[in-house]
């Protein structure tokens, strides 16, 4: 049985199966992670959505599933560029909605040893206060209270983590961490506004990853989210988004070992990098 990581879809649905046929990925055997974001933006986001249900894939939540899931509910976020009509007003549409925000934001493997996720993790977090801040959001999302939090989702503020964060400001940040983070400086102070690849930003500003001093470095994390980025792999670290939505590829990643295998896809697509 292998075990593919997929970076994000964003409905790019045709490519996604002609990937999985590139790798031999069995359906009857083999297990799927999706790195988050299956949706948006792409023109099979519905069809995105079902496979990933009907499939069982391990899932982490990214930005666009989440913007889903308020535009589902509160039209003053829905946007002329999305293409999330097609899941809102389906008829299965609730459905998938209700899976949708069932799903982590982190995914621990200990068989593996691999950890999945979206975007990125502070400096000051290890595994066990991700799993704890994951799981404050992902049952805020489950909770009866889910429309009113996602009302309050949005927002760059706070962007330093301290125990001593609460509410609305204290998930916000955690989600922002998850599913939007890039880049940081020493202090673990989120700059979300710069979204280039490495070597664009300011110099007081490092990747997520690159900071020496950060928690996490024992760990061995799968994530998405930076197209500008690439296929990149570094100590611990492997990044999945390589742009298929604007005409780049399409990636899995097979985890075996400390040496997982890539494949990908190329994809065809007209729309302009980095604008995610």
């Amino acid at each position: 049985m292998a075990v593919y990581a997929i970076g994000d879809v964003q409905g790019c649905f045709d490519e996604l199966q002609a990937l999985l046929g590139k790798a031999g990925f069995d359906p009857h055997q083999d297990t799927l992670w999706f790195a988050g974001d299956l949706v948006n933006r792409g023109p099979r986001s519905l069809a995105t959505l079902r496979f990933a249900r009907e499939l069982d894939a391990i899932t982490v939540l990214g930005n666009h599933d989440l913007h889903l899931l308020a535009s589902a509910h509160i039209a003053k976020y829905r946007k002329r560029k999305d293409t999330l009509g097609q899941v809102i007003d389906a008829a299965d549409g609730p459905e998938l909605l209700d899976w949708l925000r069932g799903q982590p934001l982190l995914h621990h493997d200990s068989v593996t040893g691999y950890t999945l996720i979206h975007a990125g993790l502070p400096p000051q977090w290890d595994l066990e206060t991700a799993l704890r801040c994951a799981s404050e959001v992902e049952d805020m999302l489950r909770s009866e209270h889910y429309v009113e939090f996602l009302e309050s989702m949005y927002g760059n503020r706070p962007d330093c983590w301290s125990e001593s964060l609460e509410g609305q400001e204290r998930l916000r940040f955690i989600i922002n961490c998850f599913t939007r983070l890039r880049y940081c400086d020493k202090d673990g102070r989120l700059a979300l506004e710069h979204k280039g690849p490495p070597g664009s930003q300011p110099q007081h500003l490092k990747p997520w990853f690159e900071w020496p001093t950060r928690k996490s470095k024992d760990m061995n994390i799968v994530f998405g989210h930076w197209s500008t980025l690439g296929a990149y792999d570094g100590p611990g670290v492997h990044a999945l988004d390589t742009g298929c939505l604007w005409g780049g590829t399409l990636t899995a990643l097979r985890l075996e070992g400390t040496h997982p295998q890539r494949i990908e896809y190329d994809c065809p697509g007209a729309r302009k990098p980095g604008k995610n």
